[in-house]
């Protein structure tokens, strides 16, 4: 099976700069994508395009590990709760799994597995292999043996309590059987359709003139999310468990050691489940799930493929969104063939242009579809996708699909090549498409190319912008969608269709608005009530939906913003690290004072040069500086030359190369180098975007929010009308180190570093990527190089490896 074709790069080796352009575009359109799908259910692509993405940003984050930071959209699962039911905080998350799409990524997955737990090349690792259900993931609760609680997996850490629902299923047990059923037992896994139920219920909603549905987990999530239990008891819901959560003990110590434990105690599990002890017997399993898929019964999108020894599970840990255990190993999408009428261009909260295919409708995989994203004018361009033309479309899951070739023999006469519109459709100000000459930031490190003013107006060369910025309707309307969207405020009945309509009727302009509406005067109220599908108990209903949203975490607070390069999980990142709004505000305001200047970030961003070389410059002419900064008179009056720069130790020949082309004489580089020095970050600055999972890219898009007046505006008028919440930081174990904050640094030799760092999080340990005031131990292996030096200059605690696991606990 063929991976599915990346839709944005060559298959060139990457340079370092091509790396971070192409990693920004990636992250770009994968928070688009997630945007969609989660916050306004109405994704843009197919479950295999957006694996595919993700498979990229990986790659490149594998090969520049300096690219993987915080705000990588790879840090990310699942959907917020919705309205209707309450709320259930997970006692462990609930995460999603990385994906595989070919049958080396399988052998990869065992690959990596041996390297991070250090096994020999010739160790056995025993796996099991499971079909991936194509359902609505559930997590269910039992203490004493009895049905307490179930909840949906939610945004992986809050879902919708569904214990009403859950309760009328045949297949879920209200008591567990047996005698090794622990106090507390959170048993998970999949609720779905059968197919020939799904058949029925269609035939007996058409009967009854009630919706189609338009698959079985559409079926089924609508099933289980009935306000009214009795309907739910109609509809003929199935179970697998497969994985748990919460258990007060562990009544096996393998994966399919459990499984057996789950079915002894009457839960439902997949009789298809194997033991394979390689990456060879994975991919044969895969093969045999595929061939018999039709023939199952119910819908799977793969099989998943999971590390079968506990203890190796709970070494191994997980990665962002997903455990560094199991993988699922996807099926291909399925495609179809229809006429391409138009191509619609949609604006979004950033001013990111977007071209949308207008399809004759059609059915991929079961679903009519008629849209299906092209992403940017580059793809459209790759492709020569044309108005009129006859295109094959692809489906994978519950998604609009995506365009993945033209039927040129099809081509009708007289069709011309598109070209996206130089202005924005909604405002009619200048769309821009940003290169690299016209963004001079754009080679510098990732870590400071976000710091450039030019830079941080856009770092993806791919994608045309609307310059109007608020002005702009469609760019403000897309912000506050994206304010009440699910993993933000969450607002219930206040939607992407009331949010256009209250915004062109000029009753909401910026977030503030929305939490005033009830107290607007009586023209304004008498507007809303009389529109058509709004009577005074829907409005009553909208601000009570409102007013119960007056109080917001943290997290979702910032999330909320809409910064750009500031996502759930940098959102979360931010919410730990500085626990009220207050605080996280002020250090924003420190680290904007102590940001680094133009040229420091001009030095940093010559083509080939590189941060250290660069500051190795840096560093050689401020020898030549005196105390104010000021050239030297001895060394002003004296002709200098790049020659000189050979005597710098470490100074590449390739690396003298590029200065001399990016600048015009020895004498300019000089000028710019000591302005440099004088320019570097500051302590606050550093110390801002070194904590772990934020970066220099999330930093400097959070100073420059919070530089833009109206930004700061709208925020204070916001925080009149609602109360953030202190970030609470869920319990964790209690150890030496819970709370503090550590760096690694060199090679380890008993654990990999990637374990080692896994550990500490998992002991409550913050794991920075940086040295500074704040960090408590810096743990150094052999070879450490400049974090060591850094925590000897500021006095910070140093451990080498067998000083901290004594520490720990793990001689």
């Amino acid at each position: 099976m063929k991976r599915p074709e990346p839709p944005l790069f060559d298959k060139d080796p990457l340079t370092k700069a091509q790396a971070r352009k192409q990693h920004a575009a990636l992250a770009a359109r994968i928070a688009d994508h997630d945007a969609a799908y989660y916050q306004a259910d109405a994704p843009l692509v197919s479950d295999a395009e957006y694996d595919a993405l993700r498979q990229q940003l990986l790659a490149i984050e594998t090969r520049f590990p300096e690219l993987a930071t915080g705000d990588s959209p790879s840090h990310r699962v699942g959907a917020a709760p919705a309205g209707g039911f309450g709320k259930v905080r997970h006692a462990v998350p609930m995460l999603s799994l990385g994906n595989a799409f070919e049958d080396g990524d399988a052998g990869d997955f065992a690959e990596r597995v041996r390297r991070f737990l250090g096994l020999d090349p010739d160790a056995a690792i025993e796996f099991t292999a499971e079909p991936k259900i194509d359902g609505l993931s559930i997590s269910l609760r039992y203490e004493a043996g009895q049905l307490v609680q179930a909840a949906t997996r939610g945004d992986g850490a809050e879902g919708e309590n569904v214990t009403a629902n859950v309760r009328t299923m045949a297949s879920i047990p209200q008591q567990l059987k047996g005698k090794r059923v622990p106090p507390v037992a959170e048993v998970r896994g999949e609720i779905y359709l059968s197919h020939a139920d799904f058949k029925r219920l269609n035939k007996e909603q058409a009967k009854a003139g009630e919706k189609i549905f338009a698959n079985p987990r559409n079926a089924a999530a609508g099933s289980l999310r009935q306000l009214d239990s009795t309907i739910t008891a109609k509809r003929p819901l199935q179970f697998f468990a497969y994985t748990w959560g919460e258990m007060a003990a562990m009544p096996a110590d393998t994966q399919m050691g459990m499984i057996k434990v789950f079915e002894s105690w009457g839960l439902p599990v997949n009789p298809l489940t194997e033991l394979r002890a390689d990456a060879a017997g994975l991919v044969e399993f895969y093969r045999t799930i595929e061939e018999a898929r039709a023939s199952l019964g119910y819908d799977i999108d793969g099989v998943v493929y999971k590390v079968n020894r506990l203890d190796w599970q709970t070494r191994l840990g997980f990665v962002s969104r997903s455990p560094r255990w199991a993988i699922a190993h996807k099926f291909a999408a399925e495609q179809a063939t229809t006429i391409l009428n138009d191509i619609e261009i949609q604006v979004g909260r950033t001013g990111a242009l977007t071209p949308v295919a207008k399809l004759a409708p059609v059915t991929v995989g079961g679903v009519v579809v008629s849209n299906a994203s092209l992403h940017n004018e580059d793809e459209i361009a790759r492709k020569d996708i044309r108005i009129g033309d006859t295109v094959v479309v692809q489906r994978a899951g519950d998604v609009i699909p995506q365009v993945v070739r033209v039927v040129l023999e099809k081509r009708p006469d007289g069709t011309v090549p598109y070209r996206l519109p130089e202005v924005c459709p909604a405002c009619g100000s200048e769309a821009v498409r940003e290169t690299e000459e016209e963004n001079p930031g754009a080679q510098a490190p990732v870590a400071l190319r976000a710091q450039a003013d030019v830079a941080l107006r856009a770092q993806v060369n791919v994608v045309r912008r609307c310059s109007g910025g608020l002005i702009c309707p469609a760019q403000v309307k897309e912000r506050l969608k994206h304010f009440v969207s699910r993993l933000a405020f969450d607002i219930e009945g206040l939607g992407e269709e009331k949010i256009e309509t209250f915004y062109d009727d000029g009753l909401i302009r910026k977030p503030a608005d929305i939490f005033t509406l009830s107290a607007r005067d009586q023209t304004s109220l008498k507007r809303l009530k009389d529109r058509e599908g709004l009577g005074e108990k829907s409005v009553e209903k909208l601000f009570k939906a409102i007013d119960s949203r007056r109080k917001i975490g943290l997290d979702r607070f910032v999330y909320a913003l809409g910064i750009r390069h500031v996502g759930e999980t940098t959102s979360k990142d931010l919410a730990k690290a500085y626990g009220s709004f207050d605080a996280l505000r002020a250090a924003i305001h420190a680290a904007a004072k102590a940001k680094p200047g133009a040229n420091y970030l001009r030095l940093m961003a010559v083509r080939g040069l590189g941060a250290k070389t660069a500051e190795l410059v840096i560093d050689h002419y401020a020898q030549q500086t005196n105390d104010r900064g000021d050239l030297f008179a001895a060394s002003a009056g004296q002709s200098v030359s790049f020659e000189d720069l050979k005597t710098i130790k470490g100074m590449r020949a390739t690396a003298l190369e590029a200065l001399r082309e990016a600048f015009a004489s020895a004498e300019a580089l000089q000028t710019i180098a000591v302005r440099a020095g004088q320019e570097r970050p500051g302590e606050a600055y550093r110390e801002f975007a070194g904590l772990n999972g934020i970066g220099e890219v999330a930093t400097g898009a959070l100073i420059a929010f919070f530089h833009e007046p109206h930004n700061s505006e709208a925020v204070d008028d916001l925080l009149k009308e609602v109360s953030v919440e202190p970030f609470v930081a869920p319990a964790s174990v209690a150890s030496p180190v819970t709370g503090k904050t550590v760096v690694f640094t060199g090679t380890l030799t008993k654990v990999s570093r990637n374990e080692a760092k896994a550990q500490a999080e998992r002991l409550g340990a913050k794991v920075a990527g940086s040295v500074s005031k704040k960090t408590d131990y810096v743990i150094a292996g052999s070879d450490a190089g400049s974090k060591l030096t850094a925590a000897q200059d500021l006095g910070v605690t140093v451990l080498s490896e067998d000083e901290w696991l004594e520490l720990i606990g793990q001689t």
